[in-house]
């Protein structure tokens, strides 16, 4: 979780509470999800709360929270801006990097530590929500080194966002020496710290103003535009895989400096209509100050939190939590609901249950009391948790390692490596397939995939333990390995269209390992749990023919048992025989 470091002298004078004593301020914090993690040598508090509340990565952050706490300042804030002057002119940029974003922040106090808070606040931005500066990087410059160059059709000034050959050379920040980008790369600390985002591109992003090229992003800035203590009007410029992320990472920087008495002003954003990415011809100005509305009703709420509220509680809760609010009654059934209007440096409220969250916070949790559900139960284990670790137990009995793998996959890895066709969607050709073998069902398709490496979810437990193994080819064999965990497939006759199973999955690796080794781990594990096993002869493209089996358990076919196949070793990258099973779970209660 991010933890950021906060003088408390400044948080006490920008929430106007100079007088609280340090443990009355940390107890302030704690009310509102903030807990205190020590300090720095420096004395300065080290404050640790949960990653969605970005807006708290600076002092600037907490302590308009805790006005809000406090009742001193109450409802929505949304910034007024200037008109826009200068305009980011878009054209030829990279594909890997094509959206940009920014504003003109003016008459900013830099001294006194803001210029120190600034930074950090930029720094955890890019290692949270700008996922290491790839997603989104922030680039601060100082305005008054810029040289707008002549807008395309119009007298404003503007800068441009584009490609650069490898020829371009500038001076980066911390060095006096003109470099190219890949020199910047290959000896600039910084620039090898992020050489890998720009690793693949085949030409780099640039910004330009009417001297020359001013940043590389999201790499590093140029020293002409260093911004000092002694900066007071700033230019900001946010680059990106994702307009919508680095729109709310300026937010928060905006609402920031603007707690420091900046006069915030709009930037015209201009792409071409080559652009690549989804704005390619739009114009737009920014910051995005919008607002979004979440819908709650009162029951939700008094639900949710176990406690009776009146509407003027829960108004005022919503108030000191810098949240606006509509009150709306049904005239035939008496039910109240809240449009509540959350401002734009709130990235983390995404369903009505974080509104409610909010006002339990405002309410304060501790103001709660405890009280017994209405429930005559008693809490216990669930019966199949009790079947997992006995199985488990058993199997580390048998001289297996106990696994964990990830449950989501890829096609490649749960199907191609294992000799297995990808099936088919066609409902047709599914209905037709009589030959279906363990692992060949219809998989759970992810739909916003965040990497190619995870798209589906596993249909088996088989190939995780492969990929495990191969990646310990260099550690001594024999290497038995086991998982008792999650699997599940396309079942239209299931409510949610999935159906979710427990597997179990083993295998063992060594010079010299056969099937009758693993057909004699499966017969004392099912011996175990009272169960009868029968292995007749079957065919499975994962293993070798005539050296396979299916597992019968109690008299249901449950699973396969064999040689894995020389093909999905070699393509494991695996010098030994490997023998494997897997089966359902449940075959076992």
């Amino acid at each position: 979780m991010p933890v950021i470091n906060v003088d408390a002298d400044e948080l006490r004078r920008l929430t106007g509470q100079e007088n609280k004593s340090e443990e009355e301020l940390l107890d302030d914090v704690f009310e509102l999800g903030i807990e205190y993690e020590g300090e720095t040598e420096e004395g300065d508090l080290k404050l640790e709360f949960e990653p969605d509340r970005l807006d708290w990565l600076s002092v600037e952050g907490m302590a308009r929270s805790l006005r809000y706490h406090y009742g001193e300042d109450r409802g929505l804030d949304v910034l007024s801006m200037n008109d826009p002057e200068w305009t980011i002119e878009v054209d030829n940029t990279p594909e890997e990097r094509p959206y940009v974003t920014g504003a003109v922040v003016r008459g900013v106090d830099l001294s006194d530590g803001v210029l120190d808070s600034l930074i950090q606040l930029q720094e955890k931005l890019h290692a949270t929500m700008g996922r290491g500066r790839a997603k989104g990087a922030i680039g601060v410059h100082d305005l008054t080194m810029l040289k707008g160059a002549p807008l395309t059709d119009g007298a404003e000034k503007s800068i441009r966002y584009t490609s650069m050959s490898p020829d371009e050379r500038f001076v980066p920040l911390e060095s006096n020496e003109e470099m190219t980008p890949q020199t910047v790369i290959e000896e600039h600390h910084m620039g090898s710290e992020y050489a890998d985002l720009v690793s693949g591109m085949d030409q780099y992003p640039a910004i330009y103003d009417d001297i020359g090229l001013f940043s590389f992003p999201p790499v590093i800035n140029g020293q002409r535009t260093e911004v000092t203590a002694e900066s007071r009007d700033l230019f900001i410029e946010m680059t990106g895989t994702d307009q919508w992320t680095i729109d709310r990472m300026l937010n928060i920087v905006c609402y920031a400096l603007s707690a420091r008495g900046g006069h915030l002003e709009g930037v015209r954003v201009s792409y071409s209509d080559d652009a690549p990415g989804e704005y390619a011809g739009a114009q737009v100005e920014r910051p995005d100050f919008s607002t979004k509305i979440k819908t709650v009703s009162h029951d939700r709420i008094e639900t949710t939190l176990g406690v009776g509220l009146d509407r003027e509680t829960v108004v005022d809760c919503l108030e000191r939590t810098g949240l606006a609010q509509t009150v709306k009654e049904d005239d035939e059934t008496g039910a109240v609901e809240y449009e509540v209007e959350v401002p734009p440096y709130r990235v983390d409220v995404l369903h009505p249950v974080d509104i409610i969250d909010d006002i339990g916070r405002a309410y304060g949790f501790n103001e709660l009391e405890p009280r017994y559900p209405d429930v005559a139960t008693v809490g216990k284990r669930h019966e199949r948790s009790r079947l997992e670790d006995a199985v488990r137990e058993t199997l580390v009995g048998l001289g297996f390692e106990d696994l964990l793998n990830f449950y989501m996959t890829n096609e490649a890895e749960n199907y191609e490596r294992m000799n297995l066709t990808v099936p088919s969607t066609d409902d047709a050709s599914a209905e037709s397939n009589e030959n279906a073998v363990v692992g060949d069902d219809e998989p759970v398709t992810i739909l916003e995939t965040y990497s190619e490496e995870y798209t589906i979810m596993r249909t088996w437990a088989l190939p995780s333990i492969m990929q495990v193994l191969e990646s310990n080819t260099h550690r001594a064999y024999p290497q038995h390995l086991a998982e008792v965990g999650l699997a599940m497939t396309v079942d239209e006759s299931e409510n949610t269209n999935v159906a979710e199973y427990r597997t179990v999955a083993l295998a063992m690796a060594d010079t010299e390992v056969s099937y009758e080794d693993i057909r004699g781990r499966l017969q004392a594990l099912t011996r175990q749990f009272d169960a009868t096993l029968e292995t007749p002869p079957t065919d499975h493209p994962s293993f070798i023919s005539g050296r396979c089996a299916e597992l019968v358990i109690n008299g249901t076919a449950v699973g396969v048992v064999g040689e894995i196949h020389p093909g999905v070793i070699v393509d494991h990258d695996i010098e030994v025989p490997i023998v494997a099973a897997e089966f359902r779970l449940d075959a076992l209660q």
